[in-house]
């Protein structure tokens, strides 16, 4: 059941308050004529007293014309009295429930006019992206409670968005400085292991520090990624996609045979606007997953098509559902290995996929397949 609007109960309120006040009012104007209008009993009781007065005659004998004359007035008295009476009551409750109508309909409108406001803080607020905090509210008016609430929030969107620029600038930064060194090492690895004349136990290190190295330039260059998407595009092009995903298929294929994993593709012309590299990138990162956390004899099928633009399935173990919406977070892996326990990957893939379809304005989500394996939908909006 859904809850009462705000809008809904402040609307509830004005017209309740109007109906009890507009009772109140009836209640008031009752008493008010009731006490107005003449009695008859007392009407009665005068002209009675008056007449003995007047003829001289005892108090328990009554003259009976001037009676007859007094009842006939009394009675025209107590219709006239009741028939007021009612006719104000009825009156009154056809124009209370009118106005009580109006005031439902006027507080509706203003109450839809006060919070105003609010639906343009909560819009801004659901627009609202790591990668994109340029709105703002910038709300039109008097200084008041609104006014000031939406300023403040101006001003944390201000904070937020100078935090996340100083968080990428420093990634961005740290790698490029970090990709230098490992470039020397690698270097100096691979220049004594050439040597014929190293020991067998020196070159098994060096066999292992070559593959650490390589899985710390693969993340470094994970993080410029991410970090460049993050930041969005500057530019955007015609992209064809159905072409980024070829490409990317015949570039992994060995891969794919290597692994004993066999690579179905099903393409429709699909044009996006966007960042070449980074959509390649995504694809990339898409199909290497797909063959490397899979089986030897598996399956991996690509598909491009309308909507959505791109969908990956592969075949493999197992994904437990409650473990699916933490494969977008980095350094997490469908395997579950710790984070130094797998050279493969560096556990940017998917993170590096849901922020290039953001940078795009689009979406990546994720499922586990009915008998193992994942599938990742990607949708773009069209160029």
């Amino acid at each position: 059941m859904n809850a009462l609007s705000v809008r809904t109960k402040l609307t509830a309120w004005y017209g309740g308050l109007f109906l009890l006040a507009g009772l109140v009012l009836v209640v008031i104007d009752y008493l008010l004529v009731q006490g107005t209008l003449p009695d008859p009993a007392r009407f009665a009781t005068a002209s009675l007293g008056s007449a003995d007065a007047a003829y001289g005659i005892p108090d328990d004998t009554v003259m009976a014309p001037a009676g007859m004359a007094v009842r006939l007035v009394s009675g025209s008295l107590d219709e006239y009295r009741s028939s007021t009476l009612s006719t104000l009551v009825v009156n009154s409750a056809i124009a209370l429930v009118a106005t009580a109508a109006l005031a439902v309909l006027f507080g509706w409108l203003m109450a839809g006019r006060a919070l105003r406001p609010l639906h343009d803080i909560t819009s801004a607020a659901r627009r609202l992206e790591a990668g994109k905090l340029d709105r703002r509210i910038n709300l039109e008016g008097p200084p008041d409670e609104l006014k000031e609430l939406a300023d403040t929030f101006d001003g944390m969107l201000d904070r937020l968005a100078e935090s996340f620029d100083s968080q990428k600038r420093f990634v961005a930064n740290a790698s490029h400085e970090l990709r230098t060194p490992l470039a020397v090492q690698r270097t100096l690895i691979e220049v004594a292991m050439a040597d014929p004349e190293v020991a067998p136990d020196l070159r098994k290190l060096g066999t292992h520090l070559l593959h650490t190295n390589e899985r710390s330039e693969r993340m470094i260059e994970g993080l410029l990624i991410l970090a460049r998407s993050d930041r969005g595009l500057t530019a955007r092009s015609p992209v064809r996609l159905d072409q980024v995903v070829a490409s990317v298929v015949r570039a992994t294929a060995a891969q794919a045979e290597s692994a004993g994993v066999k690579v179905e593709t099903r393409f429709r012309p699909r044009t996006v606007a966007g960042d070449p590299v980074l959509l390649e990138r995504l694809v990339t990162n898409l199909l290497v997953n797909a063959i490397t956390y899979n089986a030897r004899g598996g399956w991996v099928y690509v598909e491009v098509r309308a909507d959505p633009a791109l969908e990956v399935r592969n075949s493999g173990a197992v994904v437990p559902p409650e473990a699916v919406p933490t494969l977008f977070e980095p350094f997490r892996r469908i395997n579950g290995a710790e984070r130094t326990g797998d050279t493969r990957n560096a556990g940017l893939g998917l993170s590096i996929v849901r922020s290039v379809a953001h940078a795009h304005g689009g979406t990546a989500e994720a499922q586990p397949g009915k008998r193992g394996g994942l599938t990742v939908t990607v949708r773009l909006p069209p160029g």
